[in-house]
């Protein structure tokens, strides 16, 4: 963007500007919503808040700058700051992202640390409380001693979190928390030096009502500890399975070169592909990544840019031909000259386009979250009118208190914080034993509505690599024969299409001979001999400057093989043409199967690939597709979801590669097959561990299951509440009743979980 100079007061306005900030301080959705609407009301911003990545991307016009915008969210009680460089152009891609990913190892170890101290004190507590052949004299002083450090320690993010809230007059679930585990400690600590529970050989009782005389002989230490733990045991599985910010990045960016071979005054130098600058030349030998987009001004060979491109065939180059960085070099010797460095290459316009995907995501709301904006405000003003209402009624101070402290503990969300992350552990288990991995809760509400299946084809419908697929033999000419010459010549050549022959030869034949001499013929294919005779295996032209012709048999075998889409290899001897071998991307066994499965539930499958419509067409006949989008760059493969989810649809997508990677973070549902990149992955919802497309449909299964279970869950457990509240206001439950019923709802919420431990 052009900044206009500060005299040219009469220009017109700038356009509006882009600005990535990350937010620090967020517990749950309802604070990304309340940083969203305070951004939204500056005027000329337009923002949005994305909870699970920690971030806001926020556009804003003339007369407002970045530190206004760090300003307010500041105000509104979080913390913000911008990016201090974009690490796609200036950092190399080990260092990319490695601060923000110790960060968060450093919350998440600080977060079990937590857990583990008061999960260890918590214990005792609880049984001492809840069994009184455990009770020996001034037990409750030890109860004291244990529960005090988590309530106060290992609560203290709720306790912050709820400060803040109440700072900016707002309330969540943290706020409960707070108020509910201080509130049991605070009436516990006036029972124990002011009251009668401090006494020697005091024993907890079991009464449900509240009575007035036993308010300050009761504590509710492990009502608090307990409370505590449960809380940060659901926060710590919730934080495990959160999805990182910048993780596909990362990936995008690791699968580039680190180092590469630059020619200096005739000699090779290995220097970090970061240091690479337009103009200069570098060597690739086989098996080598290319370092960065560029030219070849020297050699030939097969360039694989499946990963890349989807293409399923290795590309051959030769002087003149364009390459792109991170794509491999199969066979030949090249020498290229860069054209393109840094961010403006392929790799990190495809990383930009990502990031742009996962960030414009919106964040799906977690579904405790949703209500309790509305349950928490409730909860607080019946405790309060609880308190008054007994002082009133009764005169009685230990009654009311007694009263509102059960109204506070018994709603206290413990079984809604269990909720999400006990289910979700037991389906994510669950699914690895079966080959799927769910990144998630906030993924898994999509799985329901989805209507639409996009499948890209390369690595997920087929396996990704070439196989020998048919043989045509001219008369006369046995299949043995033809594959025992021509693969024998094949196996002494590097090509990816030589090695499917060479594979497909011995595998029928066996052993394969020797060749007494060998040649690759750039770009044609290879000549040599092999038993007596001159051989020759590739494709037309190279028999033709033999001065050799196909027979209309063969010619027709080679066009109808080319009209599905397969390469067709011409293999002649002894001065005349002998054959024509067919070479694929093989099919999955189970992909047929598991297009019919995702039909089964309701989803209607697309095949999306990068690959010709040859390719496409025949891979779609043989599976059972009936929509094919087929020749679509990376860019296209992120407008074409875009166009089915405009048009009403909700569309999941599986693929592998990275050219899916922007594509699986911009549809509603990513489905990433385990075996692919480590970008796709990444940006993906769900992992297929196997690589196997028939798992896709399980995944769904399993995601819609788990997904069933949660909102069980919480039904429960906020029909416990709703159930429950009456009585504790009405004086009916005693808070250590209350507690104990709060345990048992915790205990049907797991049990309930559980359950999904026997899907198959």
């Amino acid at each position: 963007m052009t900044s206009l100079a500060p005299e040219k007061a009469t220009a017109p306005a700038a356009p509006a500007a882009e600005v990535e900030l990350s937010i620090g301080g967020m517990t749950c959705a309802s604070c990304a919503a309340r940083v969203e609407k305070k951004l939204n009301r500056m005027d000329g911003v337009t923002a949005t808040v994305n909870f699970a990545t920690e971030k806001a991307k926020v556009a804003y016009g003339a007369g407002v700058a970045v530190a206004d915008l760090i300003a307010t969210v500041e105000k509104t009680g979080y913390t913000a700051q911008e990016p201090a460089e974009p690490v796609r152009a200036h950092k190399p891609a080990d260092a990319a992202g490695e601060e923000g990913g110790e960060e968060a190892g450093g919350e998440n170890d600080t977060l079990r640390q937590r857990l583990l101290v008061s999960l260890v004190l918590s214990v005792p507590v609880v049984l001492m409380a809840m069994v009184p052949a455990l009770q020996f004299d001034n037990w409750q002083w030890l109860s004291l001693t244990l529960a005090a450090p988590v309530v106060v320690w290992g609560a203290l993010p709720f306790h912050r979190a709820a400060w803040t809230n109440a700072r900016h007059g707002a309330a969540t679930m943290d706020t409960l928390v707070s108020i509910g585990t201080l509130a049991a400690l605070g009436w516990s600590l006036w029972a124990l030096f002011f009251g009668h529970a401090g006494m020697p050989g005091m024993r907890h009782g079991f009464d449900f009502a509240v009575s007035r005389a036993d308010g300050s002989s009761s504590i509710y230490l492990e009502a608090a500890a307990g409370v505590t733990t449960f809380i940060l045991a659901g926060r710590y599985l919730e934080a495990k399975s959160k999805r990182k910010a910048g993780a596909a990045l990362r990936a995008l960016l690791e699968l580039g070169a680190k180092d590469v071979a630059v020619l200096r005054d005739g000699r090779e130098v290995r220097v970090p592909t970061a240091e690479l600058a337009v103009g200069d030349r570098f060597v690739v030998r086989p098996g080598e990544k290319i370092a960065t987009d560029g030219t070849v001004v020297e050699g030939g060979s097969a360039v694989d840019a499946s990963m890349l491109t989807g293409e399923s065939v290795p590309v051959d180059v030769t002087v003149g031909d364009a390459v792109t960085g991170a794509t491999v070099n199969t066979s030949g010797r090249l020498v290229v000259e860069a054209t393109r460095v840094g961010s403006d290459t392929r790799l990190s316009r495809m990383a930009a386009l990502v990031e742009d995907a996962q960030n414009g995501k919106a964040a799906v709301q977690c579904l405790a979250d949703r209500v309790s904006g509305i349950f928490v405000p409730v909860v607080l003003l019946i405790a309060l009118g609880t308190l008054l209402t007994w002082l009133l009624v009764t005169g009685d101070a230990t009654a009311a208190f007694t009263a509102a402290v059960a109204v506070l503990i018994i709603a206290c969300p413990c079984a809604l914080g269990l909720a999400t992350p006990t289910a979700l552990m037991v389906g994510t288990g669950r699914g690895a034993q079966l080959g799927i991995l769910i990144k998630g809760p906030e993924v898994l509400e999509s799985t329901r509505r989805v209507d639409t299946v996009v499948l890209d084809k390369t690595g997920t419908v087929t396996t990704g690599t070439m196989a020998l697929h048919e043989i045509v033999t001219a008369p006369g000419v046995s299949e043995r024969e033809l594959l025992r010459l021509a693969g024998a010549l094949e196996h002494a050549s590097e090509h990816p299409i030589a090695r499917a022959v060479a594979d497909g030869a011995t595998a029928r034949t066996g052993a394969l001979p020797a060749p007494e001499s060998f040649e690759n013929v750039a770009g044609l294919g290879v000549q040599g001999v092999v038993d007596g005779h001159a051989v020759l295996v590739g494709r037309e032209r190279l028999l033709a400057e033999w001065a050799i012709t196909l027979p209309a048999e063969l010619a027709a075998a080679k066009a109808a093989a080319e009209a599905e889409g397969r390469t067709a290899v011409a293999v002649a001897w002894d001065g005349e043409a002998r054959g024509v071998l067919t070479v694929a991307d093989a099919i999955k066994p189970t992909s047929t199967r598991a297009v019919t499965e995702l039909r089964r539930l309701g989803l209607t499958p697309v095949l999306l690939t990068g690959d010709n419509k040859a390719v496409a067409a025949s891979v779609a006949r043989e599976v059972g597709i009936d929509e094919v989008i087929a020749e679509v760059l990376p860019q296209d493969k992120v407008d074409v979801v875009k166009r089915l989810q405009s048009q009403g649809r909700t569309v999941a997508m599986v693929g592998d590669g990275v050219n899916d990677a922007a594509a699986l973070a911009t549809a509603d549902l990513g489905l990433a097959m385990g075996t692919g990149t480590d970008a796709a992955i990444e940006a993906g919802d769900l992992t297929l561990v196997r690589g196997d497309l028939l798992v896709a449909a399980d995944a769904i299964r399993l995601s819609r299951k788990t997904l069933g279970t949660i909102k069980g869950n919480l039904f429960w457990a906020f029909g416990y509440n709703v159930a429950a509240l009456p009585l504790a206001a009405a004086g009916l439950l005693n808070p250590m009743i209350a507690g104990a019923a709060m345990a048992f709802s915790s205990v049907f919420v797991v049990t309930n979980s559980l359950r999904l431990r026997t899907f198959s």
